[in-house]
């Protein structure tokens, strides 16, 4: 019988759903694992990252359920977003539509691929009884001062009158008409994630210590923690201040501008104070700005443009008028949106002044500089810390006492205050488009903004309808929906008409899976208390700061509002974050016509092939490199394990369990290939539950299938090695192609599914070597290698090696002073003379 994949596989997947084998409820006498990826968007169909996700992450669960834990390892979809409207304008059909077709499809393919998911618990975010949870949500963290609306820059198209979205700015202009985009000031929803900044920076260290370090850096990056002081600069001519804030107080004395981001809310007070030729050219430098990425105006080297004002600041210490400027490399995300010019010890500030001939006065010389620094001759910012120089009072002080003496007198004197500032941002969450949920307020002329009552939702979003590639949502132009009572007046209001980032979805998404059924509330906490925290998180570095930080402020407020217990403050333990599908030196894309459809793939050589090959060709968090001749090779090495099988089928099925001790053995071929056995069970085990280095546990099958082909039984006891080697090998082999390794596992007469089957246990007298290698040193240098029995102890090991020929011509005629032996590895023998 040849190995026809595709009969096996579909046998083997109906089989497992028919007796509901990856089916799991909540059980306090068993200990849980809670195995999650990172849910998908249906875009479509699934591409080869996503098979390389799943792939980790089932083959893990498969191996957790053996060892004997109960398991929770659910699938959902990310259904909301942009991508939908623009596939219903493409393709004239309904976001709703086309986002429901997809999500069916893709979970045919999923189980085409054989991955153990207890689909009972299938989430979408775009299912009402899953948004109407996020509208709940929203309306307790409101209830929790969490919620407010305040202005905000977005992408502004004026031909299409709608906001674009970062990906639909494409070089400056809208993807739609190309005419230049504009950021415009809106009135928009946000979530003070910044209540939380410090805790999520603090857990870093204490509770993510199953995170790779890689993605910890990039956390405490984007959380950006900052100890200095905010200082003022009185601006008469508009009767206002400026507040800056600083990490180097100990600079203060080198301002020589004050530079604000061009969106600054002192930008339009400064417009009604100019001339109208001034007026213009501010507005045409803030049009240019806005045009620019904030990555492009950020950029280091970038180039730094300015516009100078013919507004002044009081410089808070000295009272000295300072040059106000517009700079396209302040951005109003980070710090106040102004900061104080130090160009002497900026290397940005210093290259805007040298472009634009503003003044720069060193005010720290470095400690040991035979020539001081001349502002005028300098050709670079000097950055690093110093002597104080140029600031009064405060001169010869090292740089931290100058910061820390500097800032206390300045607080005494009322010129700054001591702060802690975040470079993290609180979270814009609303979306001037229509696939996403519907943010739960009403705008009443009477009332205000009110909030809707929680017994009226879900707010359901409209589903029969039609999207144009005008770029304005259709809810605007739905009277039917948009129009409705006030919840306090009883008034004619209208629907707040934005929806929400579909960040909100994915930040608590895994909690739902714990009970996708809960009516009552988002989910049942006597279910997350059993499952919370997902044990092992697997998903790319893509989403290493915005979905994880969001995930994770979610926990918190969870924990706080007494849906999760207090003292569960983050939700995932441990993250693998696996690397690119690489094809032709670059990154999978469609765009690149580069991709390979998993289906095409599955249907030439099968699902356990390509789980195998996905799994074999690099390590987890490495990128790996597509090949078809890799394909062809992990096909070969299972038609070569079922070949095997068949070939010896019947003198296989005759020693069932009947498996021989290593102490009842003696000929070293035996104990070798039990040894083989054994060792491999071990390292296997290792490297899937220690290492996470599921390529070389492959290596590791292969070279026991290798050894199977080798062994030559002829004794009785040969031929049960031979059925335990077999044994061995499927069952490791299960959990990276389950079915046909379950295939096989029946063909050898057991009723038992090998998906439940206990994970084998190696005998630990089968894992001792026989004779090992002992490396004999003279002084520190190798002189000998000598085969040994195992087990010797320091005594019996300096005597044999003390008795070895080349030893002794070493040694010979000279004083030992010392024999220094370390069992089953060297022994080195310390001479003199």
């Amino acid at each position: 019988m040849s190995y026809d994949f595709q009969a096996v596989e579909t046998k083997w997947q109906k089989i497992w759903e028919e007796r509901r084998c990856f089916e799991v409820e909540a059980d306090p006498a068993k200990l849980k694992f809670y195995c999650l990826e990172m849910f998908p968007y249906p875009s479509g169909a699934l591409h080869m990252g996503h098979v390389r996700n799943y792939s980790m992450g089932d083959m893990l669960t498969r191996f957790l359920r053996k060892k004997g834990l109960n398991v929770l390892y659910p699938m959902g979809f990310d259904a909301f977003g942009m991508p939908a409207e623009n596939a219903a304008i493409k393709y004239k059909t309904k976001p709703h539509e086309w986002t429901w077709q997809n999500i069916e499809y893709m979970t045919t393919q999923l189980k085409r691929m054989g991955y153990s998911y207890d689909w009972r618990r299938r989430v979408e975010s775009c299912n009402p009884n899953y948004y109407r949870w996020n509208q709940w949500l929203f309306l307790q963290m409101y209830k929790k001062g969490l919620v407010y609306r305040k202005y905000a820059p977005v992408n502004w198209c004026e031909p299409c009158g709608t906001v674009l979205a970062n990906e639909q700015v494409v070089n400056g202009t809208c993807w739609r008409c190309n005419t230049p985009v504009v950021k415009k000031n809106l009135e928009q929803w946000f979530i003070k994630i910044t209540d939380c900044a410090q805790e999520l920076l603090d857990n870093i260290d204490s509770q993510l210590t199953g995170w790779p370090e890689r993605v910890r850096i990039m956390q405490r990056n984007w959380i950006g923690r900052s100890e200095g002081a905010r200082l003022s600069f009185e601006v008469d001519a508009l009767g206002c201040t400026i507040e800056a804030f600083t990490t180097r107080f100990d600079t203060v004395y080198g301002i020589t501008f004050i530079a604000l981001a061009p969106e600054h809310e002192l930008v339009k007070h400064m417009l009604e104070k100019l001339p109208s030729n001034q007026a213009q050219e501010m507005k045409d430098f803030v049009a240019k700005c806005a045009a620019q990425s904030a990555i492009e105006r950020s950029a280091v080297g970038g180039e730094k443009q300015g516009f100078k004002t013919p507004f002044t600041g009081a410089h808070p210490v000295t009272g000295k008028p300072i040059p106000i400027w517009l700079a396209n490399y302040i951005l109003m995300d980070y710090g106040t949106g102004a900061i104080m010019g130090v160009p002497a010890h900026d290397q940005r500030d210093f290259e805007f002044c040298r472009k634009y001939g503003i003044e720069v006065i060193p005010v720290i010389q470095p400690a040991e500089a035979k020539n001081p620094l001349d502002g005028a001759t300098m050709e670079a910012a000097f950055e690093d810390d110093g002597i104080s120089c140029n600031s009064g009072q405060f001169d010869g002080l090292p740089t931290q006492e100058a910061i820390r003496k500097m800032i206390d007198w300045g607080e005494s004197q009322g010129l700054c205050k001591r702060e802690v500032n975040f470079r993290l941002r609180d979270w814009l969450i609303s979306r001037q488009r229509y696939w996403g949920t519907p943010i739960p307020f009403v705008h009443c002329p009477r009332c205000g903004i009110v909030p809707v009552s929680e017994d009226q939702l879900p707010v359901l979003l409209p589903e029969d309808v039609t999207v144009t590639d005008v770029g304005r949502s259709p809810l605007l132009d739905m009277p039917e929906w948009l129009e409705t009572p006030c919840p306090v007046c009883g008034g004619k209001a209208q629907r707040e008409a934005e929806t929400m980032d579909t960040f909100f979805c994915s930040s608590w998404y895994f909690e739902r899976y714990c009970s996708p059924d809960a009516a009552a509330s988002p989910f049942d906490p006597k279910d997350t208390n059993y499952w919370m925290p997902v044990d092992q998180y697997i998903g790319g570095i893509e989403h290493a700061c915005l979905h994880l930080i969001y995930a994770r402020f979610f926990t918190m407020f969870l924990s706080d509002i007494g849906l999760l217990p207090k003292g569960m403050r983050e939700p995932f333990t441990n993250l693998l974050t696996q690397g690119m599908v690489i094809k032709d030196g670059a990154k999978m894309s469609k765009s690149l016509g580069n991709t390979v459809e998993p289906t095409e793939i599955v249907e030439k050589y099968g699902a356990d092939t390509v789980r195998l090959f996905i799994l074999f060709a690099s390590p987890p968090q490495n990128d790996l490199d597509w090949s078809e001749q890799g394909v062809e090779g992990a096909h070969r090495f299972l038609s070569r394990v079922w070949r095997f099988v068949e070939e010896n089928l019947e003198d296989l099925k005759k020693h069932a369990g009947e498996y021989v001790p290593m102490s009842s053995l003696t000929i070293p071929a035996q104990r070798d290939f039990k040894r083989k056995i054994h060792s491999t069970i071990f390292a296997v085990t290792r490297d899937i539950d220690e290492e996470k280095q599921f390529n070389t546990a492959i290596a590791r099958l292969m070279e026991l299938t290798n050894a199977l082909y080798s062994f030559r039984p002829s004794e009785p006891a040969d031929f049960k090695l031979r059925r335990e080697g077999v044994d061995v090998l499927l069952n490791c082999l299960s959990p990276f192609s389950p079915h046909i390794a379950e295939e096989l596992w029946g063909m050898l007469g057991n009723e038992t599914l090998l998906s439940i089957v206990p994970w084998p246990v190696p005998e630990q007298e089968a894992l001792a070597a026989d004779f090992v290698i002992i490396v004999a040193q003279v002084n520190g240098k190798v002189r000998a290698k000598l085969t040994l029995p195992s087990g010797l102890n320091e005594a019996e090991l300096r005597d044999a090696v003390m008795n070895d020929a080349q030893v002794k011509e070493k040694i010979a005629g000279k004083e030992i002073v010392k024999v220094i032996a370390v069992p089953e590895k060297l022994v080195n023998v310390v001479v003199k003379g």
